[in-house]
């Protein structure tokens, strides 16, 4: 499944050595020499400032209150399997590719799977998940919750598709989890980790994104697209060149989306972060973070503080945000 394809883009990719695999998703951003300057040592104590990642603009596009529950309010959610088990896959593809090339194999994927679970099961919630457990996994009611054992085959299964792909023996990522950031000129500073960099000896540089859920119909690639775009822009804007492909990798139906963006629409695509940010600015500025009911809403935790859902959000919290670096109230704006 392959979109916007650009044919000079896939000329240069074709001369991309065997070493790193079939680029199906390159993202010509980086000379190999270059490298992303890490934060200073004092950053852990500088004042955190207000910032902008692809899932909390998603949000924001999705309902104004969620993303202020999420980002200002800061409220607790309930962990998911489905959540847990995407963490638990990832953390055993970012593992996979500390072994040697040669020794990454489904087999060596499956080993890892139980020292990757016995460190997530550690974090908060994640063992509740399990404490009203069926003995046979949720194969007869698709609302009880799953046996470890169903769950952990599950995610097995994901890793498996995974092999189907892509051959990890002839990848050699450049970062993993890596943090790419971006301050814009007008001053919105943007962030997102990115599952896994390859670069190419010519310096294309491809963008990969793992998904365990499975591939979006075709209404809805735009949306699954997003995000891409965004860590497209930010290394774009870092490293002065156009991304030749982004990937997503969907686990669950051995799919793959590819996409090749060029320098007008990462242009486009900036100027709708920036009006997405400069709305998200005068609602917290005025503190009118609005409901948007729709299917999603489902899936929320917070139906009973919506409004849409009968129930009255808690006292925006105008001290915490302003401590946090938010401008909560808005300039004024002189006129003749």
């Amino acid at each position: 499944m392959t979109c916007g394809a650009d044919a000079a883009r896939h000329s240069e990719l074709s001369e991309v050595p065997p070493s790193l695999g079939p680029m199906t998703a390159t993202l010509g951003i980086e000379p190999v020499t270059e490298t992303v300057p890490g934060p200073a040592p004092d950053d852990a104590q500088a004042p955190r400032r207000p910032s902008l990642s692809p899932s909390r603009a998603a949000d924001f596009k999705t309902c104004p209150l969620l993303y202020r529950f999420r980002t200002i309010d800061r409220l607790p959610e309930r962990k998911s399997l489905a959540a847990v088990r995407g963490t638990l896959v990832h953390s055993v593809l970012e593992r996979l590719y500390d072994l040697p090339a040669a020794q990454r194999t489904v087999e060596a994927a499956q080993d890892l799977l139980a020292p990757a679970w016995a460190e997530l099961r550690e974090e908060p919630g994640v063992a509740d998940l399990f404490a009203v457990a069926q003995d046979d996994g949720a194969e007869t009611d698709a609302n009880a919750p799953e046996s470890v054992d169903a769950w952990l085959a599950s995610a097995g299964k994901l890793v498996d598709k995974y092999f189907t792909l892509e051959d990890p023996t002839r990848i050699q990522p450049d970062g993993r989890e890596e943090l790419v950031e971006v301050t814009l000129p007008d001053g919105l500073l943007l962030r997102g980790f990115v599952d896994r960099l390859d670069v190419a000896p010519s310096g294309a540089l491809r963008v990969v994104d793992y998904k365990t859920g499975a591939v979006p119909r075709e209404a809805f690639e735009g949306k699954a697209l997003f995000q891409m775009k965004f860590y497209a822009l930010v290394l774009w804007r870092t490293r002065g060149v156009v991304a030749a492909q982004l990937k997503l990798l969907y686990l669950k139906d051995g799919d793959a989306l590819t996409y090749a963006p060029d320098e007008e629409e990462l242009v486009r695509f900036e100027r709708t972060l920036q009006a997405i940010w400069a709305a998200i600015e005068r609602a917290v500025a005025t503190g009118d973070f609005r409901p948007n009911k729709t299917r999603l809403c489902d899936w929320c935790d917070h139906q009973a503080l919506c409004p849409a859902w009968g129930g009255t959000p808690p006292p925006f919290p105008a001290e915490a945000a302003a401590a946090a670096g938010w401008q909560t109230v808005l300039p004024v704006v002189e006129t003749d």
